[in-house]
């Protein structure tokens, strides 16, 4: 066993000395690209102009950087579709935000129209409708020990800062709070 460890420690003795980033006074401007890109894929997914942007502040000329985006998105590391799809999964998932919020924010990410559009295709009228009144649901549910017109008037804010259109928000928070105001005073209804 020791004779095992003291060839091991002969064999790692044997090896280059790792090279070090400092030590090289011209490193090679793909390499950085690929290594800064990978840092920043490996804390999350992002778009391509947001790498873009990086590699740009970072000082690595604009051919290089499209050299190795082109190579990530043949690989598959790069994909503007897969990123818009999954952002708006998760988005609405986490924050309940509109269609239209999901898009601005995609916009500000670099992201191109068609895989905007591609991205929020399934998010219909309906299916806003359905995630704005469970956001006011579970929001209203903190709420109950405030006049009806602050319940109002709280909820479609945060409807508002979700990206949810005015008459969207106004008439989901009307009904919850209505159907809310029903169940607690055995049916009178405060919109008549």
């Amino acid at each position: 066993m020791a004779r095992r460890r003291a060839a091991a420690e002969d064999a790692l003795d044997r090896l280059p000395e790792p090279l070090d980033p400092a030590d090289d006074p011209e490193p090679d401007p793909e390499s950085v690209a690929r290594t800064i890109c990978l840092q920043l894929l490996t804390q999350r997914a992002r778009s391509r102009a947001e790498l873009a942007d990086r590699l740009r502040s970072r000082n690595v000329p604009d051919d290089v950087a499209g050299r190795v985006l082109d190579r990530m998105a043949e690989v598959g590391l790069v994909d503007d579709q897969a990123f818009a799809h999954d952002f708006v999964r998760a988005k609405r998932a986490e924050r309940g935000l509109s269609a239209r919020e999901l898009s601005r924010q995609l916009r500000t990410k670099g992201v191109g129209a068609e895989a905007i559009d591609t991205a929020v295709a399934d998010l219909d009228e309906q299916a806003e409708r359905v995630t704005a009144r469970r956001l006011v649901e579970r929001k209203l549910r903190s709420m109950s020990g405030l006049d009806t017109q602050v319940q109002i008037r709280r909820l479609a804010g945060l409807l508002a800062r979700k990206g949810y259109p005015p008459g969207l928000a106004f008439q989901v928070v009307r009904e919850v709070v209505g159907e809310a105001a029903n169940e607690h005073l055995d049916g009178d209804s405060l919109f008549t």
